[in-house]
């Protein structure tokens, strides 16, 4: 009960209505810009420093799955897995694959061994939680690293168009991000048959064909004029790069309804988490990397 002379209580906050879009598109945009352009500006300056922003990635990551998972009293140890997820991408682009499963390996086993510390009570429940962080982002990260990896790791600096590794990590991205630009932008317009919506009501059929046609187009050109293979190629990664990149928007989607959370985090303005921007990319690098391995390099 307020009096003539008691100040006025405080209204709640407001929510700004973003309309279809969903979000506050001139941030969006700002932050996508930026981003991509300090991925760019470290490809072609020195593409080892490209390292350090994954490495970055890696770390943030994790702290924002320590902070989703807490609120389920699920409690992950961040200074192993951030510590651990850097040495996994560190060793990923200079000594391959095997040397990525090796560092996995003691890492989970180090952090399975860092939860002893707490005692018994949480420590099944702690643990798993651990080791699917562990796979979930720094082991998943860790393929960008191989595939920047395939140009070879010489520090030179400068950007050469023989680089293949540099040219796949462009491929990779440009692909991913067209998934995600071809869904959403499909999906505002057109998008009336929900694919799964009690996971994410937004997504729809319409805006996954929207993906699918992206992807595909983007594939081709990139594969025929810039790695210099094949059409067919570029159909195949296009293909899979809609449908994983879905699945993995959908995974999170689920995560973040079963903690309870709306996005891991307000690090990145217009977007929300860093995790919220790196699921499709994610769930996309690996099955990039082995088609581009086998099929292009």
């Amino acid at each position: 009960m307020t009096t003539p002379d008691s100040p006025p209580a405080p209204e709640a906050p407001q929510h700004k209505d973003h309309g279809r879009a969903g979000r506050d598109l001139p941030a969006a945009i700002g932050s996508a810009v930026a981003l991509i352009g300090a991925i760019l500006l470290s490809l072609f300056f020195w593409k080892t420093a490209f390292m350090g922003i994954v490495a970055l990635a890696v770390v943030v990551a994790v702290w924002e799955l320590h902070r989703g998972l807490s609120a389920k009293d699920v409690d992950i140890p961040e200074q192993p897995l951030m510590l651990g997820g850097v040495v996994m991408v560190v060793v990923a682009y200079f000594w391959g694959a095997p040397a990525l499963v090796t560092a996995t390996a003691v890492t989970a086993l180090v952090v399975m061994l860092w939860l002893l510390r707490r005692g018994v009570d949480g420590y099944v429940k702690n643990a798993t939680a651990s080791v699917f962080t562990l796979v979930y982002v720094p082991f998943l990260a860790s393929f960008v690293a191989l595939l920047l990896g395939e140009g070879g790791t010489t520090p030179a600096l400068g950007f050469s168009t023989d680089d293949a590794g540099v040219r796949g990590v462009i491929t990779f991205i440009a692909i991913t991000v067209a998934s995600d630009t071809g869904g959403y932008i499909a999906g505002v317009l057109f998008g009336k048959h929900p694919m799964a919506p009690v996971i994410s009501p937004k997504k729809s059929w319409e805006g996954f064909a929207g993906s699918v046609v992206a992807t595909v187009a983007v594939g081709v050109v990139l594969v025929t004029s810039f790695l210099d293979g094949d059409w067919w190629v570029g159909v195949i990664l296009g293909l899979i790069a809609a449908a994983m990149a879905t699945l993995g928007d959908l995974c999170e989607s689920v995560m973040k309804r079963d903690l309870g959370i709306k996005d891991m985090s307000q690090v990145i303005p217009g977007h929300g988490g860093l995790m919220d921007r790196l699921d499709s990319l994610l769930a996309t690098v690996a099955p990039i990397w082995l088609v581009l391995y086998y099929l292009v390099f």
